[in-house]
């Protein structure tokens, strides 16, 4: 049974970074927002968590919600696949943290639906709501930033933005040792597998446990100092160097303006009452 859950851990881990590989494949799409600077489109979007994060209008994060689907169809992704990247962890657990919310001896306020002993009232329903719903939005703008933008993009949209040159290097190290570290994990329970099955008693189990990690450190250990020699052979200097130059045209400037006079009238519409 843990040797099933084990198997089941690993091949899991590896479809969801195989997920992360496919989204480097949309930001290669001719969409909307790939076809704005990588630096507009961050500023864009960061307009948009700003009103997120700051709103106390149900309404509204309605809208934005809308919006950020709106962006993610215009932007060629797929909406099943947009749906099941923002809904599978965050906010599907943070439904689950609301849920106490819901009843009365939380959130007192009028009845909404009553089953024995358990009361829910209006207030409990819209605070869960509008928490939940603050939360899927934020995590979606999130998601759309990264699934439209490639990995080395991002890392210099950070350093553009003043992000501390230890933060982005760290970052763009461990993003690419992930896939490694898994693949490794992978094949060695496939040795272990093959070799001696799946009976194995507890003492030999945590012996061999014990030494695989041992051996799992030292092998990273060596491969992080030899990465390490062969990026500075190549002139790496801590700096996320790629080949394609940013330059903001008229029509990224264009797309902020749009968007900042988006955020401007959601704000006027707020505060006139009309959401």
């Amino acid at each position: 049974m843990n040797n099933r859950f084990i198997e089941r851990t690993l091949n899991s881990t590896l479809e969801l970074l195989q997920g992360s590989l496919f989204a480097e494949e949309i930001a290669a799409k001719r969409g909307l927002l790939q076809s704005v600077d990588p630096r507009a489109r961050a500023i864009s979007l960061l307009l948009l968590l700003g009103l997120t994060l700051f709103t106390k209008n149900l309404n509204l994060l309605g809208v934005l919600y809308g919006v950020v689907l709106f962006l993610a169809l215009a932007s060629r992704v797929g909406l099943g696949f947009f749906l099941l990247r923002t809904w599978l962890f965050i906010p599907l657990f943070t439904a689950f943290v609301a849920i106490p919310a819901l009843f009365d001896f939380i959130t007192p306020g009028p009845t909404l639906a009553q089953w024995g002993p358990l009361v829910i009232t209006r207030p409990g329903v819209l605070g869960a709501t509008f928490f939940v719903l603050r939360v899927t939005v934020s995590v979606s703008i999130a998601v759309l930033m990264s699934l439209t933008t490639r990995h080395f993009e991002l890392l210099k949209v950070l350093r553009s933005f003043g992000v501390p040159q230890v933060f982005v290097m760290v970052t763009g190290m461990a993003y690419r040792y992930i896939y490694l570290l898994v693949e490794v994990l992978d094949n060695t329970h496939r040795a272990l597998k093959s070799r001696i099955g799946s009976a194995v008693s507890t003492h030999k189990g945590q012996r061999l446990v014990a030494w695989n990690m041992a051996v799992l450190w030292l092998r990273s250990y060596q491969l992080s100092d030899q990465v390490y020699g062969a990026m500075r052979s190549r002139g790496y200097r801590g700096e996320p160097m790629v080949l394609d130059h940013f330059r903001f045209r008229i029509w990224d400037a264009c797309f902020v303006v749009m968007v900042a006079v988006g955020v401007g009238f959601l704000i006027l519409a707020v505060t006139r009452g009309l959401l």
